[in-house]
């Protein structure tokens, strides 16, 4: 059976009310229950389920005296009508968080090197400020968090910049140094004023491959004048692992300062020292789809993350 068409001679299309009285009967099977729930009398719930047939051009439902059963058709039809009507419902809950800032949900994604240590300022200020976010965090490495900002799985990134990917939008956070983290007793140990230079001939331990702080140490390493290739023998999957491996004397290590005091306060067998300035740094900005229709919202959101952290070993930024 084709479906009407309309007097423009395109095909008619359903309404969001027949879609819901049909989903409402395919749910219970029972017209008055399906009127009840969602508020609608039973002739009109029956009326616009025999409207969606005519529009559809199919039988959506095989009605006796006792009982109401889904057809075949109506099978397929109600698992597409509540999934259309999921998707008006996420449509409403985004014009409402567009209606009304800092509600509905905020996907943050999150470098490993950054989360234990800024994800408590983070969850304060949310906490704090806006209640009625819904803050949703995940911990994945950069390539991973920007896939899913390009896919929408994510909405905002926390994370080391520069990136260089196009349509994605930095919001630059503070800069902070990187700390040499020896075993104790280890002749750089307490020393403020350690030359670059000092990294050509350390035994360093680093990251395993995919950590963004892994490039930037070699980075750092590289503009020390250590040479390209130099032999790395021993890698961590994160900085807790990393750091206990130089308690144990296995070389020394770099930690962006933020993760200082967490990492090192519990462990007697360190030592640390800082370096000369410039002290090598690293960026922590967060990241957007360029033209986000949540632009303000979330630019609104690092200006008041960058004065949160202002109780933090870091230079602020600004935009």
């Amino acid at each position: 059976m084709a479906s009407p068409a309309s007097p423009g001679g395109r095909p008619r299309q359903p309404s969001l009310s027949q879609l819901r009285a049909f989903a409402a009967v395919a749910e219970y099977l029972h017209f008055r229950e399906a009127a009840a729930e969602i508020g609608m009398s039973q002739p009109a719930l029956s009326g616009a389920v025999s409207s969606l047939e005519e529009v559809l051009g199919v039988q959506l439902l095989e009605r006796t005296t006792r009982k109401v059963l889904l057809s075949p058709a109506g099978e397929r039809v109600a698992a597409r009508a509540r999934t259309v009507l999921d998707a008006v419902g996420d449509l409403m809950d985004e014009a409402e968080a567009a209606r009304a800032p800092f509600t509905g949900v905020l996907r943050l994604g999150v470098i490993p090197t950054v989360a234990p240590y800024l994800l408590p300022t983070v969850l304060r200020l949310v906490h704090e400020r806006y209640p009625d976010l819904d803050l949703q965090v995940h911990e994945e490495q950069t390539a991973s968090l920007l896939d899913g900002l390009a896919h929408g799985r994510l909405d905002l990134l926390l994370l080391a910049v520069p990136l260089g990917v196009p349509q994605v939008t930095e919001l630059p956070l503070f800069e902070e140094d990187f700390v040499l983290v020896a075993p104790k007793e280890h002749w750089l140990g307490g020393r403020g004023d350690i030359p670059r230079q000092a990294l050509k001939e350390l035994d360093l331990l680093l990251l395993d491959e995919g950590h963004c702080l892994r490039d930037q140490a070699l980075d750092i390493c590289r503009e020390a004048g250590r040479e390209e290739g130099a032999p790395v023998t021993t890698s961590a999957a994160g900085l807790s692992t990393l750091v206990q491996l130089v308690a144990g004397g296995l070389g020394v290590t770099l930690l962006p300062r933020t993760a200082l005091r967490v990492e090192t306060g519990r462990n007697d067998q360190l030592t640390t020292g800082y370096f000369a300035d410039p002290a090598p740094a690293r960026r922590i900005a967060l990241a957007m789809r360029s033209g986000s229709a949540r632009h303000r919202e979330f630019e609104e959101f690092a200006d008041a993350l960058r004065e949160a952290l202002r109780g933090l070993p870091v230079r602020i930024m600004k935009d």
